[in-house]
């Protein structure tokens, strides 16, 4: 069954524009592009968002290693001033121990024999403008 006659020319047929069309359909592109958009802005934000978490993996890794070395160092630190190595070191350089007789000490009533600066006694005294 043919409902179009086969010799019927259709290439002559114009219609009429039709604005609203035209207007919605440039809306909906509009739309189309706004979500797109917005779909590849979270997108990056996403892929940022993970960088930034494998970045502060690394770091939160790197202060913990870099903790423990100083803990490290502290504990060395600690055994290199430790009193019984400095004794030790003292009597390999060739010193002795400090005798009670070497020690003197100062009478409440004596006066010091160094005297004392006048800028620690008021320290603006020693600035002159």
């Amino acid at each position: 069954m043919q409902r179009v006659p086969s010799q019927q020319r259709n290439s002559k047929i114009h219609r009429a524009r039709d604005a609203r069309a035209f207007s919605r359909l440039a809306l909906l592109l509009g739309c189309g592009l706004l979500l797109a958009g917005g779909f590849v802005f979270a997108a990056r934000q996403h892929f940022t968002a993970v960088q930034y978490g494998y970045q502060s993996e690394l770091l939160r890794r790197e202060r913990e290693k870099l903790l423990a070395e100083k803990q490290q160092l502290l504990l060395m630190k600690e055994q290199a001033f430790a009193p019984a190595r400095l004794a030790a070191q003292a009597r390999e350089l060739g010193l002795k121990p400090l005798a009670a007789s070497q020690v003197g000490t100062q009478k409440a009533g004596n006066k010091s024999q160094f005297p004392i600066a006048p800028a620690l006694l008021n320290p603006s005294a020693s600035f002159q403008r």
